[in-house]
């Protein structure tokens, strides 16, 4: 199966794109609901986390695992994938990469939590890229001929200046999870939040949020002259073009089109929240993470 985990609920919005892409594989995910957020904690502790984390998906029986956490795709990625031998995806380059094939100008911009913006994730990872003269652009323990096949579009936009220009947005996860979200109120705080990327003239907006995907089309509204970047459907993406070209891990994973979600901590509001971000209702499952 593939296992998806989150410092949270959010993750559920990658979830649900790879559901969507792969409807009949088997898929578990796991949010931290009991030590969320990640954001505010040490880079140490954010290890140790992912690291339970994963290893908990991994006794689940998950034979790939999709971090749905920026916090974690930035500061942890790299030492999971040192210590456990299953292919690991992270949110920031997926999304990264897609921006980088339809920008024009080479402007892009980020809106994200307060954490995620102050790691300068989206910064670090375009380095990490190796877009200026480099030829490999692919995740260290991914190899996909997809990739290489947007690699000569993307290596065009390296030959531009790339300028990524962030916005923090403190108060989209909480009106996302108590459903907000189309309040007057709530539309007038999007539209500030925006407005400097506007006035910076991006062409590419990149949702560096979980959570984001549910006011897609709230904020692809007040930016109608950018491309909006869901790394949710990113990551789905390069998960699937993943499994096309390697048959043998595809062939291990089971598919009977069987999903469980677990918390670490469940309330009654947490369902909920839940029951917005899939559009019905699932079934949380309460664990403990040790």
């Amino acid at each position: 199966m593939i296992g998806i985990f989150d410092s949270g609920i959010g993750g559920l919005t990658v979830l649900k794109e790879i559901k969507r892409l792969l409807p009949f594989y088997d898929l578990v995910y796991f949010g931290d609901t009991a030590r969320v957020p990640y954001g505010n904690r040490s880079s140490a502790l954010i290890n140790q986390y992912a690291q339970e984390d994963a290893n908990f998906l991994i006794k689940m029986g998950a034979k790939i695992i999709v971090v749905a956490c920026n916090t974690v795709s930035a500061v942890a990625l790299e030492n999971l994938r040192n210590n456990f031998p299953v292919p690991i995806f992270g949110v920031i380059q997926p999304a990264l990469r897609a921006a980088l094939q339809v920008t024009k100008s080479g402007r892009i911009g980020v809106i994200a939590t307060r954490a995620t913006i102050s790691s300068n994730a989206f910064t670090k990872e375009l380095k990490v890229l190796n877009l200026h003269g480099k030829e490999n652009i692919t995740d260290s323990n991914i190899n996909v001929p997809a990739f290489v096949r947007r690699q000569q579009q993307i290596k065009k936009t390296a030959d531009q200046k790339i300028k990524i220009f962030y916005q923090i947005a403190p108060l989209l996860v909480p009106l996302i999870e108590e459903n907000y979200i189309y309040k007057s109120e709530a539309v007038k705080i999007i539209k500030q939040y925006l407005q400097p990327l506007k006035k910076e003239q991006i062409d590419t907006l990149i949702l560096g949020c979980t959570h984001y995907p549910i006011i897609y089309d709230l904020i692809s509204a007040k930016m109608k002259n950018a491309k909006i970047i869901n790394p949710a459907l990113q990551v789905a993406k390069e998960l699937k073009d993943f499994l096309l070209s390697n048959p043998d891990i595809d062939r291990s994973l089971s598919k009977r089109k069987q999903i469980r979600y677990f918390v670490s901590d469940l309330t009654p509001h947490l369902n909920d929240i839940a029951k917005n971000f899939m559009g019905q209702n699932i079934n949380l499952e309460k664990v403990e993470i040790t």
